[in-house]
């Protein structure tokens, strides 16, 4: 892709979703994702309902009168984005790639993060870390992530989740608002989640389409395995056929669900074909 067909590409995607940021999804952010903690800001008089554990007393007896110690939330956070740009990821059935769709969700999720003063970060992954830019604020830092979003070519086409949540444990070491954006079409990763999730809040967003979840009786039918580069004739005729590739998504999708839930983490569900917007508001209000 040529510079001027790239820069295209990412003011297209920066007045689509700062659009959604700016007027949707920066408010549901700066509500769902709170603060590190409250800072002292001032003293004034006590007013009744105040919480008396907020009584300054030292104040409250030079003044012989009750004062109490108001505090801010101390807003600033780092949000971390994880994005798989494993071989499936180039996988699509409705004029739009999941990759597509998976740069769009980062790249709202940036901005958001930009209207609230908090820094950004990424890291892309396959079954190996393909690139890390360390968290940083400005427009400038988020259109650097989009480019990479857009034109980064992994080296590798498999997918380990594990090695991912491992990379994020041992560079981010304060706490971090991490949204996971991938199909989850791997497993062995619910012990280095649960690790991560004690310290960071994370959400795994999972983006599929919906061929992916039932396979179509075409007979016989060379196919390419996106992650491994292999060209298999599968029968698709048969029915065991469909029935273990059926039952082998379903046990994937299970196995995100279930252990995304048991480490307290957030899960969203969305199809390339439908609003990641109505998704993501949904999964903001809920929280």
């Amino acid at each position: 892709m040529d510079t001027k067909e790239l820069l295209k590409k990412v003011r297209k995607i920066e007045i689509k979703t700062r659009r959604l940021s700016d007027h949707i999804f920066s408010g549901e952010y700066h509500t769902s994702f709170k603060g590190r903690g409250m800072t002292f800001s001032e003293v004034r008089q006590y007013q009744y309902g105040d919480d008396i554990r907020n009584i300054d007393w030292n104040v409250t007896a030079r003044y012989n009168e009750a004062h109490v110690k108001v505090f801010e939330e101390e807003r600033e956070l780092t949000m971390m984005l994880m994005v798989d740009i494993s071989g499936s990821e180039s996988f699509g059935s409705k004029n739009q790639f999941k990759k597509d769709i998976v740069t769009e969700i980062a790249a709202t999720m940036a901005f958001s993060a930009t209207q609230n003063n908090d820094k950004i970060g990424l890291i892309l992954f396959s079954d190996q870390i393909e690139l890390y830019i360390p968290p940083k604020k400005g427009r400038s830092h988020v259109l650097r992530i989009i480019r990479e979003l857009i034109e980064f070519e992994p080296k590798s086409h498999k997918t380990d989740i594990a090695q991912a949540l491992k990379f994020l444990s041992s560079t981010q070491k304060k706490k971090a608002i991490v949204f996971m954006i991938s199909d989850f079409m791997s497993d062995d990763y619910e012990q280095t989640l649960k690790i991560a999730a004690k310290k960071h809040d994370i959400t795994g967003i999972r983006v599929y389409d919906i061929r992916e979840q039932k396979m179509p009786n075409l007979g016989m039918v060379p196919m390419l395995d996106a992650e491994t580069g292999e060209m298999q004739l599968i029968d698709t005729g048969s029915k065991a056929v469909r029935m273990n590739y059926e039952k082998y998504y379903h046990d994937q999708l299970n196995y995100f669900k279930e252990t995304f839930s048991k480490s307290g983490s957030g899960v969203v569900n969305t199809r390339v074909d439908e609003s990641y917007v109505t998704k993501l508001l949904g999964y903001f209000k809920s929280r």
